[in-house]
């Protein structure tokens, strides 16, 4: 196996406008390109692709951080901030994780939050990883705070086998708990549910009863949804090494769409709908919040199922 390669990126701009009227957020930040946990799901994966190097393992073998990210990123919120267009809200890592392990050494996330702190910026963080708990400090002193944790399954081996480098999944339910214990809201991304290996009754039931434990009150799920053909090919690589006997089957289900047939997922989110109000979970942004507790600012937030838009990419997906 390849040694990773780290790459610094020289970058004129750090916030980004989407201009996607399909996306739930106006402004992203993604300090990194490529992702160590290389999930075999990420739609992130055929990005890489856009600098010239290869969407199969190099997307997680050679990562390029944006140098200077926090200093352009203050630079940025200064000029829009004299002209009166500072942005209320950010969502950060709606490509690749913001928390992935380079992130431990670079701390361009937590540079990143500390000028969005200094301006008075609202941001929602995606995220597989409990590193987020290093910047409670920060969180807490942010305004219309809110952090999105991915999980979808407790299975140990469906989780090695697609999401390789990622913390447990008890240890970003326990990451969780401890946000909220701390006042941050958080928000449960159940993505990317697999079909025939996540998507049973008693998988989901599991899944839920544990959020529930863990003080989550607000979740989306979304089946997994294979959009370019280098993440479709990646996934099928994965699928055939571990479970070569679903081969044929997801080669039916995926062969002319990147989407699952509305006829599989509808009975399935029908079914999930009714565990969420058996656990006392809501979609994002609909929950009863008690007072003095903390809210959130619920811009950013994507509903609890994936948006029927062709073109939209869930967010959780880098998921994813």
């Amino acid at each position: 196996m390849n040694p990773t390669q780290y790459d610094p990126m020289p970058a004129k701009t750090i916030l980004n406008a989407v201009n996607a009227p399909s996306m739930p957020f106006d402004w992203s930040i993604n300090p990194y390109r490529g992702c160590q946990h290389g999930c075999s799901f990420c739609y992130a994966r055929s990005t890489h692709a856009f600098l010239g190097e290869a969407a199969d393992d190099t997307f997680q073998r050679r990562i390029f951080w944006k140098e200077d990210a926090p200093a352009i990123l203050r630079e940025q919120l200064r000029r829009m901030k004299a002209r009166r267009k500072l942005p209320a809200h950010v969502a950060i890592g709606t490509a690749t994780d913001p928390y992935q392990q380079l992130e431990n050494r670079t701390r361009l996330t937590r540079g990143c939050l500390e000028a969005l702190a200094e301006f008075g910026v609202g941001a929602s963080i995606t995220t597989r990883s409990p590193l987020v708990l290093r910047d409670l400090d920060l969180l807490r002193q942010m305004r219309g705070v809110s952090v999105n944790m991915s999980i979808h399954t407790l299975d140990r081996t469906i989780w090695r086998t697609f999401e390789p480098a990622t913390p447990s999944p008890r240890r970003r339910l326990d990451c969780m708990r401890q946000l909220r214990e701390a006042g941050i809201a958080v928000h449960a991304f159940v993505a990317p549910i697999l079909p025939h290996l996540t998507d049973g009754e008693a998988e989901t039931d599991a899944l839920l009863a544990a959020l529930q434990a863990a003080g989550v009150r607000e979740m989306m799920a979304s089946f997994l949804r294979l959009s370019t053909p280098e993440v479709k090919s990646w996934f099928f690589a994965t699928l055939r090494a571990s479970y070569p006997d679903l081969v044929e089957t997801y080669g039916r289900l995926y062969w002319h769409s990147a989407r699952l047939p509305e006829a599989v997922r509808r009975p399935v989110y029908a079914r999930i709908e009714a565990q969420m109000k058996r656990y006392g979970l809501a979609p994002i942004g609909q929950a009863e919040v008690p007072r003095g507790d903390a809210a959130g600012d619920r811009r950013g937030a994507p509903p609890m199922r994936e948006p029927e838009t062709a073109a939209c990419q869930p967010v959780q997906l880098t998921l994813f």
